[in-house]
């Protein structure tokens, strides 16, 4: 066991603990969190529009501020982009985050300075849990890859905009940078088939042991390892034990995947 893996594991209990204990008290957290939204939303566009002073309640809430797509936000969005401030949050959000607009079009979802964390933790607290669940903090130690979008950000309205694992790929953790693959050049190739070419040659003989993506790309990264190697993901990375997913539904891939892989792994 090196260094990471072994302070990971008491890190990891704690966490856990933590999340456990905040069961407890869920429902009150989740007032305050509604009283500590509403207070600050009260002072935008938006809040004011709706009413937010009078707003005690999640059903209050629920009553003042009705379920709308994303055409019904997009006037509110415009106005971010031409740079205006307080309109959905106070002052302006620090990202833009792009969709791909394979539904309905591009849509631009803001990030605020108070959410970025909540992108960050939430990922590493599904790892800790994990981790104090299983006992498996070994993948710590080897390389990880985290397949997303460039890193490299537009302005729109001053404000820095892109996919959103291409933010959040801006605050991965130090103690993971060391760990992480790609390097931020390959990462910054916006041409796929380019980019899946380079992720192949500076990992193929790198110890994986954690591998995180959309299951698309996944398959897509597990495809072009097999025509270079003519092996199976787990015989080619022996210590690959956790493979981390998420947005898209899995089911429709899960099968191939683990296929491609040719033994059990975890997955997140």
């Amino acid at each position: 066991m090196k260094i990471k893996s072994y302070l990971a594991k008491p890190f990891a209990g704690y966490i856990y603990k933590q999340i456990k204990k905040g069961i407890e008290t869920a429902v009150e957290d989740q007032q305050a969190t509604l009283n500590s939204l509403i207070k600050i939303g009260s002072k935008t566009i938006f809040g004011k529009e709706h009413g937010f002073d009078s707003i005690k309640t999640a059903e209050d809430f629920a009553k003042q501020v009705p379920i709308r797509d994303y055409e019904q936000f997009k006037p509110y969005i415009e106005k971010i982009k031409e740079g205006k401030h307080n309109v959905l949050w106070k002052g302006q959000p620090i990202y833009l985050a792009k969709t791909s607009g394979t539904t309905s079009g591009v849509k631009y979802i803001p990030i605020t300075k108070e959410s970025i964390p909540n992108h960050i933790n939430t990922a590493r607290n599904a790892l800790l849990c994990y981790m104090s669940e299983t006992g498996n903090t070994n993948f710590a130690d080897g390389k990880m890859i985290f397949l997303s979008g460039s890193p490299e950000l537009e302005r729109i309205g001053g404000i820095p905009t892109g996919r959103l694992s291409g933010i959040v790929n801006h605050h991965v953790p130090k103690y993971l940078r060391a760990n992480q693959l790609p390097g931020y050049e390959t990462n910054c190739i916006e041409e796929w088939e380019e980019k899946l070419e380079k992720i192949v040659l500076e990992t193929i003989q790198q110890n994986m042991t954690l591998i995180s993506g959309i299951p698309p790309w996944m398959q897509m990264y597990f495809d072009k390892l097999a025509d270079k190697s003519g092996k199976k993901i787990g015989e080619l990375f022996p210590n690959f034990s956790v493979m981390v997913q998420g947005g898209v539904n899995f089911e429709p891939y899960k099968a191939k995947l683990y296929e491609s892989i040719g033994r059990k792994v975890d997955c997140i």
